[in-house]
Formats: C-alpha cells, structure tokens, sequence
C-alpha cells in the first residue's frame, strides 16, 4: 500500500475531531441538530487551519444515510463516498483553476437537477476569492435563489476580496490560527500513534515554524520523522529549520546589554560559522527580548527552563523597558529590511550595531547644558491689575535645582536689560506659545527679584498658565536666580523682540526691491520687453 501524508492521514472526519476551532463547531454543531438550515456557509482562515476539512466534514452532516446530524456515522456508503473523494453529489471546485465566467455559468446551470442519491447536492468551493467579477455575478445569482436541495460551502484565505452582495448571502465563520501550544501537543500525540520518539522542545520547534498552521506542522512531522530517522530531537529540528539554540542569542543581548561591541561583533562572527538564516537569528532575538519585556512587567507569565530563566532574568534586571522596547522595534524593522541589504550577515550587523548606536549613556552626574534636567512644575497665582506667575515654595529653591537651560550658544554672560532683551530671548531657546509670548513682550523692569514685562495687548491670549510658567522657567535658569516673572497687559510702541524683527524683515524687503529694481540688466529687460517686477513675488533673506 502507498504511504499517505500525515497531513491528509489526519485529516479529521468529525467534529469531535478538529482542533482549535471550537467557535465553529459549536455553532455548526447546534445548526445542525435543531435547525433550520442555511444554504450557503463561508469559511475563512489563514492555511491549514480546516476550512475544507470543516466543509467536508458538513457535508457528510448533510447527507449521512443516518439523516441530517451533528455526528455522522461514518460507516455508510455516503459518508465513506466522502471520505475517499468519490460522491458524485460532492462537487468540490478549485476557484483558482476555475475562475473563468463560463465554466462558473456551466456548473450553476447544473445546480437545478436534483442530486442522483444523495439528500443534499453540496459544492464545495475553494480559493472562492479567485473568482472573476462575472464569475461572481454568475454565483450570486444561484446564491440568491438556491434550489431546495442545493449547498454551498465556500472557503477563502481573503474575505475582504469577495463582493458584499456574496457576503451578506452566507453565513460566515473565521477560523483562528492554532496557538503554538495546541499545535505542539497535537504533534506529539499524532508521533506517539506513528510510534515516533518525540520530545517536547521538539515538537515546539515544529509548532513555531508552522506559524498557526496545523496542516503545515503536519507536513513539517513528516519531514522532521525523515530526518531525524523516526526520532524528533530538538537539536535536529533546530538544523532542519534553520533556527538557532537562545544559547546563541543570549550573548548578544548581555554584550548589548553591557555596552560590548566587541563581545558583540564576536558573538555574530560565531554565528555565522553555521551559516544560518541571519532572518531567523533576529527572530529568536526578537523572541527573547519579547520574553524580557514580559518579566520585566509580569514575571510570572513566562515558563522557562531553569537555565534559560536564569539568564533572561538577569538581562530583565539589567536592561530598562525603555531600551528593551527600543531594541525590539529597531530589530523589527531590521527583519523587514534585511533583503535590501547588500547581504544577509551585513544587514543583520547593521542592525545590532543600530541597537548599539542608540543605546541611552547612563550619565549619573551633575546635569549639563548637554543633558538637561526635568522642567520643574509651577503653581500660577494672578494679582489685581497685573499678570503674576509665581511658584510661592518653588522661589525658595536653590537656583541649582531650577536646571540650566542655557542656550548652548551662550558662552558669554548677557545682562537682561531693554536693549538686551531681544537677544535674551533668543538664547532662551523656547518654541511654540512660550517663545510667541516672549518676543511679543517689552522689557520693563529687572531688579534681581523679579523680570516686569509688558504684553501686547493685541497677543494677550498668549499669557496662559504653561507659557507663563515655561517662560519663566528659562528666565530662572537663564539668569541662574529664583526670580518672579510678572507680566502686565498694556500698550507699548512695539518695541518688542517680534517687532523689531518684523521692521527689519522689511527694511531688508525694502533693500532688496530697490536693488532689483535700481540693476542695469533688470531695467535692460523691461525697457526692451515692457516688462515690470513683481515686488510682492520678491523675498529679502536673513
């Protein structure tokens, strides 16, 4: 007898029998056994995950000699029909090979006739996405009045490429990809029937490379039972797929942990001895900084080996979240970029070394203008006729405490004074509201205490509580002193940062349009050609 696929071997011919899908068997399952029934049923998934074994199994539901069940006897001569593939009431249809319109027209002008032994004339459509817009239209006629004794079963692995008016005519159901432990503990059972030595890691190797596909793990057994001559052991899974022990990845996180880029680029040469998968060596490396990320949370959640716990524990400890998290994105888009990559091992350097280069430098050190504190937070309070920002405890600090936030441009000491201002402002080095309230100020008074500023009254929707506050915040280490910001709301002659800078933007304008204007080639052209400038098209630059 010719040997049979474990995947087509297993195949389940129950309910009872399929794995990971109890969402769908139940509600087929209570369908089934109380009714009514539904002409037309859509399956949806991912590969391998029992679409058609589902549909075939439904069919036998229908017709089953024992009538219409949940649980078909499989020991008729329709049911062991289906079983084989040879009911001549099952149509099963491969989209893919059939999507022309005519052949579609062909087969539903064959729904009509009653089906030759069978209750039910049941089709089966894979792959239904594969369909012709007129192959559609074609179906979705018979689907919208379907004879009596007609079913259709369709599957897809893309239900967002069939047309609303097919979807709103079946009855759908998404089948979930499998979880890695179902998967796993299906291999080892299905190894334990075909007398195959198996150990767990085993077939959780097996069960990862499947990615949530049970057919694909079935198909990677038979390979792996092959290999391993009837015996599955984890180190010859790892060959056979290509992957690598945490062993390997391991180091690379401590070195990245400790900051050893030679230790690092060390660990990677010894990889690339076994000529791996560089794509699946930052796979394994995302797996394990995921498995960090997790203990560092919830320590509790991950089950690992005595060994492997110890590690994963201690880089948990040594790593923050932050940098775990920044890792595992870069290594992510790493993964995605390494076929641009001139080759495989560069790609994957390029990306360690990436994690390297963005590491965050542990400075515990005083704080410099290079790496500046927190912004402390403020308490406004608002006086009679006047604008006041105060911080009430916070003034009582020490002026080390407020941070610098000296421009770094600032090498030289500016005194804040009223022709000062417009440069103090600039070093200030705000943005956004702050840095708009500020140049719309006028310098009024310094007296060592406390900055008076006068505001625009045009721009006094500016004087909000955290642009007050910042503002003064940068005035305080500017200045390097506790001092009290104090802004009044009162006409001024324009003297402010932002009006000298405007008037001279225009005395530029006003340059740079005579200049053009007063050129010998410029009044050349328009003398020959009648032409004129455009002053309002003319730029000055700073």
């Amino acid at each position: 007898m010719s040997y049979q696929v474990l995947a087509r071997k297993w195949r389940p011919r129950t309910f009872s029998h399929v794995v990971g899908q109890v969402h769908v068997v139940r509600a087929l399952t209570h369908a089934l056994d109380r009714g009514p029934l539904h002409h037309a049923y859509l399956f949806a998934g991912t590969r391998g995950v029992g679409k058609t074994t589902i549909a075939r199994i439904l069919a036998k539901c229908f017709n089953c000699e024992s009538g219409v069940t949940s649980t078909p006897c499989g020991e008729c001569g329709t049911c062991l029909e289906i079983d084989e593939g040879r009911l001549i009431d099952l149509i099963e249809v491969d989209a893919a090979s059939r999507a022309k319109v005519d052949e579609t027209r062909e087969l539903m002008e064959n729904v009509q006739y009653a089906p030759s032994r069978s209750r039910y004339k049941v089709y089966i459509i894979d792959e239904v996405h594969m369909f012709s817009k007129h192959s559609f239209n074609a179906l979705l006629k018979t689907l919208e009045e379907p004879p009596p004794h007609a079913k259709f079963l369709l599957a897809t692995t893309e239900p967002q490429k069939l047309p609303v008016t097919v979807l709103s005519r079946c009855l759908q159901f998404n089948l979930k990809r499998l979880p890695v432990d179902q998967i796993a503990t299906q291999l080892g059972r299905i190894a334990s029937e075909e007398g195959v030595t198996a150990d767990s890691v085993a077939t959780r190797l097996l069960a990862e490379a499947a990615d949530g596909s049970l057919r694909d793990a079935l198909s990677l057994l038979d390979q792996a039972i092959a290999f391993g001559e009837g015996r599955l052991v984890a180190e010859d899974m790892r060959t056979m797929l290509g992957t690598l022990e945490t062993e390997h990845v391991q180091p690379l996180l401590e070195a990245l942990a400790g900051g050893d880029a030679h230790a690092m680029m060390s660990q990677i040469g010894a990889i690339a001895s076994s000529a791996p998968d560089f794509s699946e060596v930052l796979g394994a490396l995302l797996s394990e900084l995921q498995r960090i990320a997790v203990i560092q949370v919830v320590p509790e959640a991950v089950e690992l080996e005595d060994h492997a716990c110890e590690v994963i524990t201690s880089l948990a400890k040594r790593m923050s979240p932050e940098d775990v998290q920044l890792y595992y994105q870069i290594g992510l888009l790493g993964r995605r970029d390494l076929a641009l990559a001139p080759n495989p091992r560069g790609g994957f350097e390029m990306t360690m070394l990436r994690m390297f280069a963005f590491r965050p430098h542990e400075d515990h050190g005083p704080h410099t203008a290079e790496s500046p504190p927190s912004e402390s937070r403020l308490e406004p309070s608002v006086a009679a006729q006047s604008t006041w920002r105060d911080s009430g405890e916070e003034a009582a600090k020490p002026a080390h405490e407020t941070g610098d936030r000296r421009h770094p441009e600032s090498d030289s000491p500016v005194a804040i004074t009223s022709d000062s201002w417009p440069k103090v402002v600039e070093r200030l080095n705000l943005g956004g509201l702050a840095r708009q309230l500020a140049a719309n100020t006028v310098f009024k008074e310094y007296n060592g205490d406390s900055v008076h500023l006068q505001l625009d009254p045009a721009y006094a929707q500016l004087a909000s509580g955290k642009a007050c506050e910042k503002l003064q915040d940068a005035l305080r280490s500017f200045a390097n002193s506790a001092l009290r910001l104090r802004i009044d709301i009162g006409d001024h002659d324009d003297q402010t940062p932002a009006g000298m800078a405007r008037r001279q933007s225009e005395e530029r304008l006003r340059e740079a349009i005579e200049a053009i204007e007063n050129d010998p080639n410029v009044k050349a052209i328009c003398e020959t050609f009648g032409a004129q400038v455009r002053k309002d098209r003319i730029q000055s630059t700073s």
